[in-house]
């Protein structure tokens, strides 16, 4: 029998005093991070203990249900998430750490000398490739030190790499957001892809050309529309594609790699009229070029981002696919069974089935399920893990080497992974406490207009925790519940989640320090900010445009719909 039921108006029975108490721990966030630059994973530890104190002593939660529910999250956030992060930013560390990430780069940055073609290469198709493969800041530091170290004045390259990790974060590394959204929210991992999918590809297709406009202008953009267009279609095609076809995992990976094809057959048989450059830049003979590594030497380099392709691509071939369940199966908890979305999960000892929710959160009182995945095989992360191995064979690095990249790689994640825990503990609490239930009550109020709003929820928790991860994880279920309340698709609102926040990470205050770090601004954050904000807010209302237009006049958009 449930040993609690939820109650979503606690205080005084009133609406309005019980969403003003349950917004606190993420006021408080917000503050900790925007206002008094508290790291994150301290700032997500002191929410997460007040959000404990508010469950227990105003929502009337059991403490032993609080804290296993926090612990659920925790597990959540360790296995898959962390799972994911770890071995996928390993390999690139070990391609940085070979030397090979050089002729990564060269092999970009030798393909043309103007810089609208170098801003279109970089910034936007090899930022992508590094989102989906490392994220976490990782695209704006790099992107950003390659194009200031080839000239870009350095604001504008900060600003640059920030206006151009945008479309790829959505999906993320190997689909961490949308994989998180989905478990938080319980809904469908591929329908939510699938929405996503519909919604930011959208995107992909303005930035190139949105990101020549802010550097050169207009005219200077137009002169250069095939590689604009030949960039933004084949990513967003295949985006497309890819997230509604085979899920969020391999969306970015398979999308930035289509994308360096079709631009580099593009310079091939094509270049701009004339060369275009700053107005402060040295004269032609006195810039740096780069040289284009031989074919085997840049095939040896992309090697692993594709084995981790074929990897991926070979798991869901029957009957690899069959034989790899059967194994989980085989080596699992006793309780362990396939879930809707084939995932093997086993019930949360103390917490499955503890909880009951109410109406009108519910359209009848039922028990709260709390369900673990432990398909520990056919995981994402165990999937780039074994990449991982092969690509270390085939890049000729030693299991010495090999044990120390991965020792710093985990020094490197210690507090992202501490911040991670943390935010899923605390998404995992408001949810089986009740008061995610309040807040999407609340935001019900807006009415026909949530759908435009729902993109900007999106972008608030992004752009003050600086992950569409962890953006997911705090609001997922609030925009579900709100969207049950409104008699609109939950897949649409949590997807909006994600496709809005990805315009919250340009302001972020963490992805502008990487971006004045990475360039030697230390300490013009401010300025950065007033560059970017506009561009921003304005993208964000185009993607609520869209969010609203799917809602109300081409519901066809949306999966199930």
């Amino acid at each position: 029998m449930p040993t609690f039921e939820q109650v979503y108006t606690p205080v005084a029975d009133s609406l309005v005093l019980s969403t003003l108490v349950a917004a606190i721990p993420i006021v408080v966030l917000f503050v900790l991070l925007a206002g008094f630059r508290v790291a994150a994973q301290w700032a997500s530890l002191a929410s997460l203990a007040l959000a404990l104190i508010i469950a227990v002593a105003v929502y009337g939660m059991p403490v032993g249900l609080a804290l296993n529910s926090t612990l659920a999250g925790i597990a959540f956030g360790l296995f898959p998430i962390v799972w994911i992060v770890i071995n996928a930013i390993f390999i690139y560390n070990v391609i940085v750490d070979s030397g090979y990430f050089n002729t990564v780069r060269d092999s970009l940055a030798s393909l043309s000398n103007d810089r609208r073609v170098q801003v279109v290469l970089i910034a936007f198709v090899l930022g992508a490739l590094l989102e989906a493969t490392a994220g976490f800041g990782t695209p704006v530091a790099i992107t950003a030190a390659i194009m200031a170290g080839l000239g870009f004045e350095a604001m504008y390259a900060a600003a640059l790499a920030l206006l151009a990790n945008t479309a790829p974060v959505a999906f993320g590394g190997f689909g961490i957001p949308i994989i998180t959204g989905a478990s938080v929210a319980q809904l469908d991992t591929l329908e939510l892809s699938q929405m996503v999918g519909r919604q930011t590809p959208l995107l992909a297709l303005i930035i190139p050309g949105f990101l020549v406009v802010v550097m050169a202008g207009w005219r200077r953009m137009l002169e250069v529309w095939p590689v604009v267009v030949v960039s933004g279609v084949s990513f967003a095609g295949a985006q497309f594609l890819v997230s509604n076809l085979l899920g969020p995992e391999l969306a970015d990976l398979l999308a930035s790699i289509v994308a360096v094809v079709a631009v580099v057959a593009l310079l091939a048989v094509w270049r701009p009229r004339e060369e275009w450059h700053f107005s402060n830049e040295p004269a032609a003979a006195e810039r740096e070029s780069y040289e284009r590594p031989p074919l085997g030497a840049t095939l040896l380099a992309w090697s692993p981002f594709i084995i981790i392709v074929v990897i991926f691509l070979l798991s869901q071939v029957e009957p690899i696919k069959s034989t790899i369940r059967g194994i989980e199966a085989a080596i699992n908890f006793p309780a362990a069974e396939v879930n809707e979305q084939g995932k093997v999960a086993v019930g949360w000892p103390g917490l499955d089935g503890q909880v009951t929710r109410q109406p009108p959160a519910v359209d009848a009182a039922a028990p709260y399920p709390a369900k673990y995945q432990t398909d520990w095989l056919s995981a994402a992360g165990t999937l780039i893990l074994i990449a991982d191995i092969i690509s270390l064979a085939v890049l000729r690095v030693g299991p010495g080497r090999a044990l120390r990249i991965y020792g710093q790689t985990l020094n490197q994640l210690k507090w992202a992974i501490l911040t991670i825990a943390a935010i899923l503990g605390l998404a995992f609490l408001f949810n089986y406490s009740g008061m995610t239930y309040t807040l999407g009550l609340a935001f019900a109020a807006t009415g026909i207009l949530f759908p435009f709003f729902a993109s900007f929820i999106g972008w608030l928790g992004v752009a003050l925790t600086g992950s569409d991860t962890s953006s997911n994880a705090l609001f997922a279920n609030l925009q579900k519940t709100t969207a049950n309340q409104l008699g609109l698709s939950p897949v649409l609102a949590v997807g909006a989640n994600s496709s809005g926040g990805v315009l919250g990470k340009m302001i972020s205050p963490q992805n502008l320090a990487v971006g004045t770090s990475s360039t030697g601004l230390q300490g013009k954050e401010g300025d950065l900010f007033r560059l970017v904000l506009p561009w921003s807010i304005g993208l964000t209302v185009v993607m609520a445009i869209i969010v609203t237009l799917q809602a109300y006049v081409l519901p066809w958009m949306v999966p199930g719909g």
